[in-house]
């Protein structure tokens, strides 16, 4: 059993609260006033972000800060990737040196392109890739809070701090895999999302499953193709942080990403769409810092190229389509 502190008190971070208290660690689930946590205290229910999931009595539920963190063994970060770099900032003379890192924010930091454990390093410094760990994968928060089998991967350049995440957060309905290939399951959980508003574009534009399908496959090549040119592995991405991720994402009536994709294909604009959501919706940040960065290394991006010309340049998303299918010949390859 350990200390366990979840800071982020969103669907996420509630779900693996329930999660990790299940398996009989002492859960500490911290969340800011302005998102309700005291409600959630009160009613043991996280009624805006996971409706319907009994949060138990022996997780703490609080949003002070010093009690949250004291001695806690292991912190879970589940708060959206653009306020990561200002939550590590807030809480960094807070934990102590042994602390073992967990985080599960999927994106990419605007401006900097960092993924979120370089985020974590340019923040804390060096060092704490020795005791930092990435848990990703195909986890719906809605489903993991109902305790329905999923599947995940901790990813830690040291498998053995790796290893110490699976033994916290592994259960009979939660398995957690290994992997030294930090790089490969961050830009999986991370690309995906770009191609989860594609899909959900696509069914708001009435488009069929031949077009998702090709949106996926072909989606899969670009998350291989830039996630290889910045050091990740390439077999990482027929895992379960590539490809499990990828399905589900595009394919879920939970994705945020895809219903967000769906409404711009039904005619609303990127501030519409984060209004009616209501919550963080990644791939729109994502998609930016990966336009970029895509440009920057000489990278061929199509889809990533439309959403974002759909989402930042005001391009009608149903000619957008037709741009893409309208591309030059060529063969199919995964280089």
């Amino acid at each position: 059993m350990k200390k366990v502190t979840v800071i982020g008190a969103g669907s996420w971070g509630t779900a693996l609260a329930v999660l990790l208290a299940g398996n009989g660690n002492q859960v500490t689930l911290w969340g800011r006033k302005e998102d309700g946590i005291e409600e959630t205290a009160r009613t043991r229910v996280n009624a805006r972000f996971l409706p319907g999931v009994s949060i138990p009595y022996e997780i703490e539920v609080t949003a002070d800060l010093d009690f949250a963190m004291s001695q806690t063994e292991m912190l879970v970060l589940s708060v959206p990737s653009q306020a990561l770099r200002s939550v590590l900032r807030r809480i960094e003379h807070r934990v102590g040196n042994d602390v073992v890192i967990v985080n599960t924010a999927k994106g990419l930091e605007i401006g900097t392109h960092l993924r979120m454990s370089e985020v974590v390093r340019d923040t804390w410094g060096p060092d704490i890739h020795k005791r930092f760990a990435v848990l990703s994968g195909p986890s719906h928060a809605e489903e993991v809070g109902r305790r329905i089998p999923t599947a995940v991967v901790a990813a830690s350049s040291y498998l053995s701090v790796a290893r110490q995440v699976q033994d916290v957060f592994m259960s009979r309905c939660f398995r957690v895999y290994t992997s030294d290939d930090v790089i490969g399951v961050e830009m999986g959980g991370s690309l995906k999302n770009i191609i989860a508003l594609a899909t959900g574009i696509s069914e708001g534009l009435g488009f069929g499953d031949n077009t998702k399908a090709a949106l996926l496959t072909r989606g899969l090549v670009e998350i291989i193709r830039m996630g290889v040119k910045v050091g990740a592995r390439a077999q990482t991405f027929s895992g379960l942080s590539g490809l499990g991720d990828l399905v589900v994402t595009c394919n879920s009536r939970h994705s945020r990403n895809g219903r967000a994709g769906f409404l711009i294909g039904q005619g609303h604009n990127r501030e519409q769409v984060i209004e009616m959501i209501g919550m963080a919706v990644e791939g729109i940040s994502t998609t930016k810092a990966a336009f970029e960065m895509s440009s920057e290394l000489g990278l061929e991006m199509p889809i990533t190229n439309i959403v974002y010309q759909v989402l930042f340049e005001d391009q009608p998303p149903g000619p957008a389509v037709w741009k893409l299918m309208e591309r030059d010949k060529k063969d199919e390859t995964l280089s």
